[in-house]
């Protein structure tokens, strides 16, 4: 199972103002790639918090929220919310037949990841804009090596950095 997070930034490395800050600034480039490579991975991985902003499952692809609450209830069939670990849910998703998956945040779901080493992939959309302060990609310390794969300019004001992380 190969995991990649993407995730849209600003230069000062924010990835919201705020939990509950719709990702309106982003940019319909990095949107349309969002897109593309979640429907290629065929299912999306995100906190509650990250669901809550949008309100409504991304259409083409499972959805999968990490939730501590587990009143949650899904009334979409390409929806699920679980308190799984992230290493038993990737093992579920690898014997439903995914080879991939998109993580989208946010920081506490990325760190969670990151912390057990199931992220195999960044891709970062690096966005015209200074928030100062707000939410980090990751909502703690850590020490994670990358290697550099592609740098792709996707409009006139963003590019994205495709690093492979170093396990």
């Amino acid at each position: 199972m190969i995991t990649t997070l993407m995730m849209a930034v600003t230069v000062d490395g924010k990835i919201g103002r705020g939990s509950d800050h719709f990702p309106d600034w982003t940019g319909s480039a990095d949107k349309k790639l969002f897109a593309r490579l979640s429907r290629q991975a065929g299912v999306v991985i995100m906190g509650s918090k990250t669901f809550d902003t949008f309100g409504f499952p991304l259409p083409g692809r499972k959805n999968v929220i990490l939730t501590r609450n587990r009143s949650r209830r899904s009334r979409w069939d390409n929806l699920v919310y679980t308190d799984r670990s992230p290493a038993a849910l990737l093992q579920d998703l690898e014997a439903e037949g995914y080879t991939r998956a998109l993580l989208a945040g946010g920081a506490t779901v990325n760190t969670l990841f990151a912390r057990e080493g199931l992220i195999d992939e960044i891709v970062v959309t690096v966005c015209p804009l200074l928030f100062g302060t707000g939410v980090s990609l990751f909502a703690e310390s850590l020490d994670v090596s990358l290697e550099l794969t592609e740098v792709d300019r996707i409009d006139e004001k963003r590019v994205v950095l495709f690093y492979r992380v170093l396990h």
